[in-house]
This record gives C-alpha cells, structure tokens and sequence, in this order.
C-alpha cells in the first residue's frame, strides 16, 4: 500500500436503517498513520456510520461509496471486511456464554492471519499484548464478557485489537462507562497499537478521551453529516461551548 492510497475514503455515502435515512451525505478520508476522532451528540450518526463500514445488514447504503485501501468496501461482506483488516470496537459488547476468552481469541487470530499459529507462539504474544493492557491471567478462562465489568468490557475489546493487529480501527465511544484508570489504561493501549502503517476513527462524546488519545483530526457530525473538521483545537472548543454553537453554524449556513 503506498501513502497516496487511503486506507479509508468515504463520499457522499447515504444510509437508511428500517426506511429512515441517518446518513445524508458522510464525506470522510483517512490515510495512514492517522487518528481521527468523530464527535456529535447522540443520534447524529456517528454510530450508524460505524456499523454501515463494518457491513450490519440493518444498515442498508442508498447512495455513495466507500473505498478501503483502494477497494469497493460495499462490496465485502462483514466477515471480508474483518479479514481485510477492518476493526470495530462495540459501544455496547456482547456477552457469549459458553465461549472463553481464550478461545474466542484464538479463533479470531486464526481467521483474520488465514491460518493457524503455533500454540507456544499464540500464547507468548497474548501474554504480551495482556500486559500491556493491564489484564489478569484468569481473564482468559472466563467467558467472553458474561459478568464482565463495564471497564473489562472494554479492556476485552482492546485486547482484541491488539491480537487481530486491523489496518482501520473503528472504536465506538469506547470511553464510555470508564473510570478514570480503565480510561487510561484502554488509552495507553491504542496509542500502542497505532503506527505508521494504521488508522484509527476514534467516536466519542467528550475530550476526555482525547486528554489520552490525540488526534490529529477531529470531526463534528449533525444531522447524518460532518459538518465541521479541524484539528485538536476543535475538541477543546466543544468542550468549552458544547454542541450548540456547531447546530447554529449549521443552521445558519442553510443546510439540511
């Protein structure tokens, strides 16, 4: 993949969930080695976009498109998109009892690397992405977040992330229910994670988590479109005149 190629481009991409349209228009490039941080209040859309790149079969694209490292992303299925090296960390993660953590990883790593890894070599690289993240031994015996805490939730996700190694990273407000400690520690995991050679679109609400994961674009969804980007200045901004100001700007500018 050479730099002039984006990882992620998305134009004029148009969504509807159940004959509702939510997405009126999402204009969006992100290229390596890039963070982009995606803020809005709720309902704006930021999740809807997240689930559509990743191929929920609620999510039904009208118009537009979306290219991923210079292929037709709509064309993929869900699955093709994981393999390809998309990522999406849930907002919300499910629980599946009866499945370990372990294996759950396992199973995972398999399927995105097309092949199995040797035991030994498996486990020698969990135990090292574990302790980076802070996480216990004995997590990996539980089942894959039944019981878990809102912060193990989370701490899972990245754990996951850091074992499937995605070119394009979607976290969905993955600083929500936090504490502060789980909120750095998850953000000391990302940061980890990014290099030259990944992106990430990072949805939130708040600057808190950009206080740990700088981005170096930021971006303001309302009405199903970003109508607003900038740099991290613009985080701060919102943080000081909350959303009201951008819905005026909005407003005023004519556009629906």
């Amino acid at each position: 993949m050479t730099s002039k190629t984006p990882i992620l481009q998305i134009k004029n991409l148009h969504v509807e969930v159940e004959g509702k349209e939510i997405l009126k228009g999402v204009n969006l490039t992100v290229n390596a080695g890039e963070v982009h941080a995606l803020m809005g209040r709720n309902g704006s859309g930021k999740s809807t976009l997240s689930y559509t790149l990743m191929g929920h079969p609620r999510y039904t694209v009208t118009s537009g498109s979306v290219e991923y490292r210079g292929q037709d992303l709509l064309a993929m299925s869900a699955d093709e998109r994981a393999r390809h090296g998309m990522y999406l960390a849930f907002q919300y993660p499910v629980a599946i009892p009866g499945v370990s953590v372990s294996n759950f990883l396992r199973a995972t790593v398999k399927a995105r690397r097309g092949g199995d890894i040797p035991v030994k070599e498996f486990r020698k690289e969990l135990k090292e992405c574990m302790a980076k993240l802070g996480v216990r031994d004995e997590f990996l015996s539980r089942y894959v977040n039944d019981g878990f805490s809102g912060g193990e939730k989370k701490r899972l996700e990245i754990l996951q992330m850091a074992m499937l190694k995605p070119e394009m990273a979607l976290l969905d407000e993955t600083d929500s229910g936090l504490d502060i400690d789980a909120l750095r520690t998850v953000a000391e995991g990302i940061n980890a994670l990014h290099n030259k050679d990944n992106a990430v679109l990072l949805i939130t609400h708040y600057q808190r988590m950009l206080d740990y994961v700088a981005p170096g674009f930021v971006h303001v969804m309302q009405g199903g479109q970003i109508v607003k980007s900038g740099g991290s200045e613009l985080a701060l901004e919102l943080e000081a005149q909350g959303y009201d100001w951008v819905a005026k700007e909005f407003a005023s500018s004519g556009a629906n």
